[in-house]
């Protein structure tokens, strides 16, 4: 089997004394290993490629047996070098990259995969400023596209407007005030917050600048997701990587 097609650069490392071991992201197949034979030393088939976060149309190639995927040639296609010469966008980037490897991505979430962390990586070496809030907005719209799709338009009881809206964590699902669950973990949302959290989960990163949020609808968002995803997904922010929980 053999395919072309661009894909991100997730992690590099030294296999034997030339050659190394390279983890992407396809917009087809998710999160893949290959091995570059010779990509030390190889000018012609990887010049100038071979490098964290790049966008590069790889040639790939599998092992007669299907046991492993070589490299054949590499061509840069983007370089986010604005974002890998400032540590502080670099750290975002990579604190999505971690959450996206620690989920998992499905056969089917790959092409939505791809279009979310390029347009994150985008914003992340285009925007003028930053925000922290961004990586907990990734997992939040990834864990949606990837099928943990909570509704957030109407109460999951009642099914009618949701006015005062109560998060229910346990379950996963929103209600109005009126129909609010009298057990379990549970977080009242504002008006804000939940406009923003249709917002993240309607539209691409490249628009998220757009959001101003109070420091009453931070805490909130910061709050819900982080509940969501350590429930839901069983993942959890420590000490620099994401844990099972």
């Amino acid at each position: 089997m053999e395919f072309t097609e661009k894909v991100i650069i997730l992690r590099i490392g030294r296999f034997k004394e030339a050659d190394l071991w390279v983890r992407f992201l396809s917009p087809t197949r998710g999160i893949m290993n290959a091995f570059a034979f010779g990509g030390c030393r190889s000018r012609r088939r990887f010049c100038g490629c071979l490098d964290h976060l790049n966008r590069v149309l790889f040639r790939v190639k599998g092992s007669k047996l299907a046991t492993y995927f070589s490299l054949e040639e590499g061509t840069l296609m983007d370089s986010p070098d604005m974002l890998r010469g400032n540590y502080e966008r670099l750290g975002l980037a990579v604190n999505c990259q971690k959450f996206m490897e620690a989920m998992g991505i499905s056969f089917e979430g790959a092409p939505a995969a791809y279009s979310l962390f390029s347009d994150m990586l985008k914003l992340l070496n285009e925007s003028e400023t930053l925000d922290k809030l961004w990586p907990i907005f990734f997992r939040a719209r990834f864990a949606f596209d990837q099928g943990y799709n909570p509704e957030l338009h109407m109460c999951q009881t009642c099914s009618n407007e949701l006015k005062y809206p109560v998060f229910h964590v346990q379950e996963g699902v929103l209600t109005c005030s009126a129909c609010a669950f009298t057990q379990g973990p549970r977080f009242r949302l504002s008006k804000e917050s939940l406009d923003a959290l249709r917002f993240v989960q309607e539209n691409s990163p490249l628009r998220w600048t757009e959001l101003n949020l109070s420091v009453k609808a931070r805490k909130e968002l910061s709050r819900v997701i982080d509940g969501f995803i350590q429930y839901h997904i069983g993942l959890s922010w420590e000490n620099g990587m994401f844990r099972r929980v």
